[in-house]
């Protein structure tokens, strides 16, 4: 049932960056960021209301439980760390085509493959340690398509930022783990999104403020579309860690095989190049989840 959750999740994953870029392209970065996490806290907040008012029952898939000052202090640190990959992902993917960008943040399962093998002692099968090294052996490969279309990996400051964003990606994803098994999913997802708004506020303010933007800002339905598709993803995501057998390393990699739906979507709507290279490490990626899926 957790793989089934975990490719549920991949594919809302592979919908919600495509819609990202079409939320960024042209458009105020910090902004879109700061009324994505609005959205998606807007969506949460009635039913955080509602269980506080016992308005709910204790059985509804939604309800909200209170929690304890310190669980509220882990999920204030886990919000920390999505923000910092999030603002990162967005200016690299503003500036990168959507078939480079995407790979190159899919690259976070190998981080958190090392933390869950050194950190939750978690051991993988034959199959499933080919599985991995199969879809992170052509997640690499990507690298090298870059080059076709100018785009350096080792001097470019954008693929610096996604790397970045990948790194942050997989130290929360190594959080994720202990904060679900220990503290209610629909809690942790609910105060997820009020707390990045109250990070995201002042530092917008401020930025706001002290630095013109570069470009100008426009609304548009994206934004709150990101924030759905996001939401859907992590519901199915928690759910998959919450199952008592699930394996950190396993999910992290399959999460990330929702670059097949980006680039699919990317390159039909943004016309990108260098499709049929891309293409074959792609069928490589698809190879290794088949060995993970079957596993």
């Amino acid at each position: 049932m957790w793989l089934v959750l975990t490719f549920i999740s991949a594919t809302f994953i592979g919908i919600y960056e495509v819609a990202k870029k079409f939320a960024v392209k042209d458009n105020e970065v910090w902004l879109v960021l700061f009324f994505t996490s609005l959205s998606a806290a807007i969506i949460y907040a009635p039913f955080i209301v509602l269980s506080q008012l016992q308005l709910l029952p204790p059985d509804f898939m939604l309800f909200v439980p209170t929690m304890t000052g310190k669980e509220h202090g882990l999920v204030l640190l886990k919000t920390s760390l999505v923000l910092c990959s999030w603002v990162l992902s967005y200016f690299a993917l503003k500036h990168l085509p959507i078939t480079i960008a995407a790979p190159i943040r899919s690259t976070s399962p190998l981080w958190t493959i090392l933390g869950a093998l050194l950190i939750y002692r978690e051991s993988l099968s034959g199959q499933q340690w080919l599985g991995v090294v199969v879809t992170l052996g052509f997640f690499f490969m990507f690298s090298q398509a870059g080059k076709a279309e100018g785009v350096n990996f080792r001097t470019n400051k954008w693929v610096g930022l996604a790397l970045l964003a990948a790194m942050f990606s997989s130290s929360s994803a190594l959080f994720d783990k202990h904060l679900i098994r220990n503290i209610d999913k629909i809690a942790v997802q609910a105060y997820f999104t009020l707390y990045q708004v109250l990070l995201l506020a002042p530092v917008v303010f401020v930025i706001r403020r002290t630095a013109p933007p570069s470009t100008s800002f426009q609304w548009r339905w994206a934004i709150p579309i990101v924030a759905v598709f996001l939401l859907l993803a992590d519901f199915f995501y928690f759910s998959a860690l919450n199952q008592p057998d699930s394996l950190l390393a396993v999910v992290s990699t399959i999460r990330r095989g929702s670059v097949l739906i980006t680039f699919a979507l990317g390159a039909w709507l943004f016309k990108e190049k260098n499709l049929w290279r891309k293409g074959v490490f792609l069928l490589g990626i698809l190879a290794g989840l088949m060995i993970l899926l079957l596993s």
